[in-house]
């Protein structure tokens, strides 16, 4: 199977700190990859590197088949990957409604304004927010807000889409009826998904594949199944106990 996006024995340093250590890993197109791991384990600093905000320091990073940084060197730059991603902090604009922000990401992508409408009615289906398209963000919930930043990254139709700890606020509930939605919506879209989070829980629900990373290294991939009988658990088990408590 082609990869959407692979890093071929990637390190980054900062001075003497490694923070990302000879990491090959490959998202496969149409696949949910969940990287998951502890906070500082060097998770986010993959998510930089595939966006192209830094250069790795070893290594090469592929965005489909194209080479699009190798050491030290930025190749292809951030705005020409054809890359999403949804942070956090979701980086909502206060000032536009939710059709301006879809309207906004389709035009800085260059699709045709024949296509917008066709493309935000589609994608605000799918995130259930049809309604709600006059709305600014102040006005959404807190699951609503998520709805609006996954359909802002959905709906430019991006070769990957990187999620960064994206429900870590929100409470369990939510965050399974919002991992129900967006598992049905990628799947739909056979959407390639780099999935960033430290809960167990999160990964088994959505991922087709898992990578385990750990002081900067992937220490395992496969599916939970073939997580469960390696070496790993103990460190499940830990990393569950992480998000139970929230952290």
């Amino acid at each position: 199977m082609n990869s959407a996006l692979r890093f071929d024995d990637v390190s980054l340093r900062y001075g003497t700190r490694t923070v990302v250590s000879d990491v090959s890993l490959a998202v496969d197109e149409g696949e949910v990859l969940c990287l998951l791991g502890s906070s500082g384990c060097g998770k986010s600093s993959l998510v930089r590197l595939a966006l192209g905000l830094t250069p790795p320091t070893t290594g090469r990073v592929f965005v489909g088949e194209q080479e699009a940084s190798v050491a030290d060197r930025i190749i292809v730059p951030p705005e020409q990957r054809g890359l999403s991603v949804v942070f956090q902090d979701l980086g909502l604009w206060p000032h536009m409604s939710v059709e301006k922000h879809l309207r906004f990401v389709l035009s800085s992508r260059r699709f045709a304004a024949a296509e917008h409408d066709s493309a935000i009615a589609a994608i605000l289906a799918g995130v259930e927010l049809s309604g709600r398209r006059q709305c600014y963000p102040a006005q959404l919930s807190g699951g609503e807000r998520q709805r609006l930043a996954i359909a802002r990254a959905l709906v430019v139709r991006p070769q990957v889409v990187l999620l960064d700890e994206p429900l870590s606020n929100l409470d369990l509930v939510l965050r399974r009826e919002l991992i129900e939605l967006f598992g049905g919506l990628f799947a739909e879209l056979n959407a390639s998904v780099l999935y960033i989070t430290h809960d167990i829980r999160e990964a088994a629900l959505l991922g087709d594949r898992m990578a385990v990373m750990d002081s900067g290294t992937i220490t395992a991939t496969g599916t939970l199944a073939e997580l469960s009988k390696l070496q790993i658990p103990l460190i499940l088990e830990s990393l569950d106990g992480t998000a139970r408590r929230g952290e």
